[in-house]
C-alpha cells in the first residue's frame, strides 16, 4: 500500500484525515446502503466495488497501526482533558 492508495481510499469513502474506527465503519455501511444493488433502486456495482475495496486499503492500515500512548497523543486525542490539566489550579477555570 502507498500514501496515495491511502489518500484515494479516504477520498472514495468520502473521510477527511482523521476518523474513528467507527465513523470508518458507519461511513462504508453507508455507502454500502447507497450503491448494492440489491437495495432496489438500481445500486451501482462498480461503485460498491470501489467502496469495498477503499474499505479494504483503510482496514489494512488501522489493523497494522501502532498506536501512540505517549502523552501528548493523549492530550492531541482529548483537548478537554489537556484544557483541564492546564488550568486546574486557576481559581476562575478550576479548583478554587
Amino acid at each position: 500500500m502507498t500514501y496515495q492508495d491511502l489518500q484515494a481510499a479516504l477520498d472514495i469513502l468520502g473521510l477527511g484525515g482523521r476518523a474513528t474506527l467507527k465513523q470508518i465503519k458507519a461511513r462504508h455501511r453507508e455507502l454500502v446502503r447507497l450503491h448494492h444493488p440489491d437495495t432496489g433502486n438500481g445500486g451501482d456495482p462498480e461503485m460498491i466495488r470501489k467502496v469495498n475495496a477503499a474499505y479494504g486499503v483503510l482496514q489494512e492500515y488501522v489493523v497494522e497501526y501502532r498506536f501512540s500512548f505517549a502523552e501528548e497523543e493523549f492530550y492531541e486525542q482529548n483537548p478537554e482533558a489537556r484544557m483541564m490539566v492546564r488550568f486546574a489550579d486557576d481559581p476562575l477555570w478550576g479548583k478554587r
